[in-house]
């Protein structure tokens, strides 16, 4: 196992220089407009699990793009500092600038255990790292960067990971046509064989019943939590990682440090809750390299020299995180203020809620030039260094500073290798869902559950 860290995946630097913005205030009409426009649509698809119908509806709508709209009309009309939202009871600011994203995932007063997080979180994962409180928080982070084994580009597991990727997506690839009706369920086979063991391949009233309580997170504390199912859960979960089998992250959680601080079935649902993203992000990625021909056949020769048991594959890297940053999977990224915060001159008080739109971030076609353009040499490793697109703070698929993910590397080489498994030797075409094609805008918003594809 190669040990040397990932240069592009290091921890985002905060930005120097410049002095933050002064901070705006929005009307009571612009607050109503940009929850209406920016802030609903991400709700209503479902912020921990997607709901279908309305994802399907965001599609037809380009929500994404009716957001990044009207965020920018309040940045052209207040500036790029800080934007307080009238909401009663509540401190919310909108994060309008790359450079303001980067200052608040940077760290300092800001943690990532907001209170809408722990509300939604807490249906099927209370003890889980990201909504843990400040004195629990370092140990359980510790616990799972040593297992994930974060900034570790193979991870121990990665032969399993090509295996189990060849086996479940060669029916797939042999019929030469799917959906992402069939492509989700042979993606969670991998997931539970990879996370849990092979015992677990067939185990899907367990991720149904994850999938269950994720529909309750949904709805954070409108929603009852149903102590009972989040306890059959964490238990079924308790149950894989005592038997440890070779091959899987159970094997790997079994030989690591006994920590009492760590209810270590909690940060494993959210390691089988996290896996979903990548999965739409995998099944995305594929339409990029159906509409860019060029970039597919780089694609394949890499596929084509790349060892068999664990190949490194940057160009299918690069892929995925392109499918992440022009169609974002974790639709804002949440910060709170433990502290009342001095922002350019205003004092924030505590509990103050950031919100980092990904679509703004991430598709901002007033600051960045490759805003709507399919372009993965942002993510090579000599122009990436801190984790994010050519150094651009907020730009960031798998968060950034302290919360960045733990398993950033082994998720994009499960990707990777599930795509290689898919697509090696052969020419992918797109057949059904809205196309993402070389020379032409990119849409904002991307209906996963409508990609066809077929090998030619």
């Amino acid at each position: 196992m190669t040990t040397t860290p990932s240069p592009h995946d290091h921890a985002v630097a905060p930005p120097t220089g410049d002095a933050p913005h002064p901070v705006s205030r929005a009307g009571v009409g612009e607050t109503l407009r940009l929850a209406t426009t920016a802030l609903a649509p991400m709700l209503a698809q479902g912020i921990i699990v997607r709901r279908p119908r309305l994802v399907r509806l965001a599609d037809r709508l380009q929500v994404d793009d009716r957001a990044v709209r009207a965020l920018q009309r309040s940045r052209q009309r207040h500036g790029p500092g800080l934007l307080r939202l009238r909401v009663p009871g509540r401190s919310l600011a909108l994060v309008m600038s790359a450079a303001d994203a980067g200052r608040v995932l940077a760290g300092g007063p800001f943690t990532p255990a907001t209170r809408e997080k722990k509300a939604a979180l807490q249906h099927f994962q209370p003890g889980g790292v990201l909504i843990t409180d400040t004195a629990h928080r370092p140990a359980r982070r510790r616990w799972n960067e040593h297992v994930l084994q974060m900034d570790v580009p193979l991870h121990a597991q990665a032969a399993s990971v090509a295996r189990i990727a060849a086996e479940e997506l060669g029916p797939l690839r042999a019929a030469g046509t799917w959906d992402w009706e069939s492509f989700a369920p042979a993606w969670w086979r991998v997931v539970r064989r990879l996370t849990l063991g092979d015992s677990a391949r067939d185990d899907v009233a367990l991720t149904d019943l994850l999938a269950e309580l994720r529909g309750r997170g949904n709805w954070a504390y409108l929603r009852r939590t149903d102590t009972a199912a989040r306890a059959r859960l964490l238990e079924g979960i308790g149950r894989y990682l005592e038997r440890a089998e070779p091959g899987s992250l159970a094997a790997t959680v079994a030989a690591a440090p006994d920590d009492p601080a760590v209810p270590v079935a909690d940060q494993v649902a959210h390691w089988l809750f996290a896996w979903d993203a990548a999965g739409i992000a995998t099944h995305r990625a594929l339409a990029l390299l159906a509409g860019h021909p060029d970039h597919a056949a780089a694609v394949a020769a890499e596929i084509g020299a790349a060892d068999v048991e664990r190949p490194d594959l940057p160009l299918l890297r690069a892929t995925v995180l392109e499918s992440v940053r022009l169609w974002p999977t974790t639709l804002a990224v949440l910060r709170e203020s433990e502290g009342p915060t001095d922002w350019a001159g205003t004092r924030l008080r505590p509990g103050t809620t950031f919100v980092v739109a990904s679509s703004l971030v991430h598709r901002d076609d007033e600051t960045l030039p490759d805003a709507d353009r399919f372009a993965p040499h942002l993510w090579a490793d000599d122009v990436a260094p801190a984790g994010t697109s050519a150094s651009l703070w907020s730009m960031v698929p798998f968060s950034a500073g302290p919360a960045r993910c733990p398993g950033r590397d082994l998720v994009l080489y499960t990707t990777g290798v599930v795509l290689a498994a898919l697509t090696g030797g052969r020419r992918v075409e797109q057949v059904a869902g809205r196309r993402a094609v070389e020379g032409q805008g990119i849409p904002r918003t991307l209906d996963h559950t409508a990609l066809a594809y077929r090998l030619s």
